[in-house]
C-alpha cells in the first residue's frame, strides 16, 4: 500500500468468526439473532460455493440441529427443500437381522436431509441479510494477534478488524488452532469416502439405510424426489486403495457395483450426480479455547461418517458457544473473558470426546472381518432391537438430544 494511502478503518465487531463454511456461517447468524455483531472472513469465492448444480454432496441435520435452525430464523428459508428421515435401518451387510429406529408418530422426524448448495446458499443468505453480520468473502486474515486486551486481525486487503474473540470456523486442517499450539489427536483410518447420489425405481419410504461390510459402510440417505424421479444420497467407504479406482468407473460401472451393495431393493439405478472422494482419518483437540480463542466444528474435531454426525457436532458447538457468548454480553462481561471460554470447554470437550470414542469404536468393530464377527454383530444389533430403552437412547443420539442440551438445540432463543 502507498504511504500516503489512508489507512483502512478499524473494525470493532464483538467477534470475528475465521472461516465461513456451515458451521461458521451457522454461528454468525446465531449469534446476529441475539445482538452479537461478527465480521465473518472466508478465502472462497461465492460464485465457486453457491454454485447452482448439485455437487453431490448432501448432509443429515438432526431434529435438534433443525430446532436451532428454526429459532434462528434459517429453518423457514429451508422450508420444503429437504426430505425428513423418517426411519433408519442398520444391517450387517444384507444378512437377516436388522435395526430399526422408526420414532413415534408425535416425536416427528429423526432429522432432515438437506443438499449442501441449499444449506450453503441459504445460510449465505441470511448472513447477507443480517446487518450485524459483516462478510469478508475472498479474504484471508494475514496476520492475527491474540492479547490481554483483545484480538487483533490483519487481512489480505489491508483493513484492520479488533475485536475481544477469536472463532476459528476454519476446518480440520485449522491453521489458527496450529498457531495456538493446540495439541491434536489424529489418525487415518485405511478408507476413502466417495460421496455423491442417484436416482432408484422404488421410492425410499423417507429411510436411511446403514448397511455394514468389512470394507465400511455404504449409506444410503434419502433426498427429496425431483423432475427424474426418486433418489438418494450415498456416503460409500471403501478401502483406501479402491477409491480411485472407483471414481474412474464410468457411470454404469459405478451404479452396478452400488446395485450390488444394496441388494437392488431400490429397484434399477439411474442417473447419478458427480461424486466425489476424500480420505478418512480422526482428530480432536485437546482443548476447544486458548486465550482469547475457541474452536468450533472440524477446527476442533473429525469423525468417521459412520453415524451421519460431523456437521451436527459442529451444529452442537454453535448453539453451546452461542448460550455462552450471549450470557456473558448480558451480565456484561468482555467476550473473550477466560471465564465464558471455560465454560465452553467443560460444556464441550466431554460429549466431543464420548461421540469422537463411540463412532471410532463402530468404525473398527463393523471393520472387524469373518463369519464370526458378522454373526456377533447380528446378535448385537437383533438385540438392541428388542430392548426399547437402549434403542431410544440411540435414537436420542440419532436426533442430537442426548446430554445437556443448549437452548438453541430445544428451539428457544438464549
Amino acid at each position: 500500500m502507498d504511504s500516503a494511502s489512508p489507512k483502512p478503518p478499524l473494525v470493532h465487531p464483538d467477534v470475528i468468526i475465521l472461516g465461513g463454511g456451515l458451521v461458521g456461517t451457522t454461528l454468525a447468524v446465531a449469534l446476529a439473532t441475539h445482538g452479537i455483531a461478527s465480521v465473518v472472513v472466508d478465502p472462497a469465492d461465492p460464485a465457486v460455493t453457491l454454485a447452482p448444480a448439485f455437487d453431490g454432496r448432501a448432509s443429515a441435520v438432526a431434529s435438534a440441529s433443525g430446532r436451532m435452525l428454526d429459532a434462528i430464523g434459517v429453518g423457514a428459508r429451508l422450508s420444503g427443500k429437504g426430505c425428513a428421515i423418517a426411519a433408519i435401518r442398520v444391517s450387517d451387510g444384507l444378512e437377516s437381522g436388522r435395526l430399526d429406529f422408526v420414532p413415534d408418530a408425535e416425536d416427528g422426524a429423526l432429522g432432515t436431509m438437506y443438499e449442501n448448495r441449499i444449506l450453503r446458499r441459504t445460510l449465505f443468505e441470511a448472513a447477507s441479510n443480517a446487518p450485524l453480520i459483516d462478510l469478508r468473502m475472498k479474504t484471508r486474515a494475514v496476520d492475527v494477534v491474540r492479547g490481554v486486551a483483545g484480538v487483533v486481525a490483519t487481512l489480505d486487503d489491508g483493513s484492520t478488524i479488533a475485536a475481544p474473540l477469536l472463532v476459528a470456523a476454519e476446518g480440520r486442517n485449522s491453521p489458527t488452532r496450529e498457531a495456538a499450539g493446540i495439541a491434536v489427536a489424529r489418525w487415518r483410518y485405511a478408507h476413502a469416502a466417495i460421496v455423491g447420489a442417484f436416482h432408484h425405481e422404488r421410492p425410499h419410504g423417507n429411510t436411511a439405510y446403514e448397511i455394514f461390510y468389512p470394507g465400511g459402510p455404504f449409506a444410503l440417505l434419502p433426498l427429496p424426489d425431483d423432475d427424474i424421479g426418486h433418489r438418494s444420497a450415498i456416503v460409500w467407504t471403501v478401502a483406501g486403495g479402491d477409491a480411485a479406482g472407483m471414481m474412474k468407473l464410468g457411470d454404469r460401472g459405478f451404479l452396478a457395483e452400488a446395485s450390488k451393495r444394496m441388494g437392488g431393493f431400490l429397484g434399477t439405478l439411474s442417473a447419478p450426480s458427480p461424486r466425489a472422494s476424500y480420505p478418512l482419518g480422526f482428530h480432536h483437540a485437546a482443548r476447544v479455547t486458548a486465550d482469547r480463542l475457541a474452536l468450533v466444528g472440524d477446527a476442533g474435531h473429525g469423525i468417521h461418517p459412520i453415524a451421519g454426525q460431523g456437521l451436527n457436532l459442529g451444529f452442537r458447538d454453535v448453539a453451546t458457544l452461542a448460550e455462552v457468548l450471549v450470557e456473558g454480553k448480558r451480565l456484561g462481561l468482555d467476550l473473550g473473558d477466560a471465564a465464558l471460554l471455560a465454560r465452553y470447554q467443560r460444556w464441550r470437550g466431554l460429549d466431543t470426546l464420548m461421540v469422537a470414542a463411540a463412532t471410532d469404536t463402530l468404525t473398527r468393530l463393523f471393520g472387524v472381518p469373518g463369519k464370526a464377527a458378522s454373526a456377533a454383530r447380528r446378535f448385537g444389533i437383533s438385540a438392541v432391537n428388542a430392548i426399547p430403552p437402549l434403542k431410544d437412547r440411540f435414537m436420542a443420539e440419532a436426533r442430537g438430544e442426548a446430554g445437556d442440551l443448549p437452548k438453541l438445540l430445544q428451539g428457544v432463543t438464549v
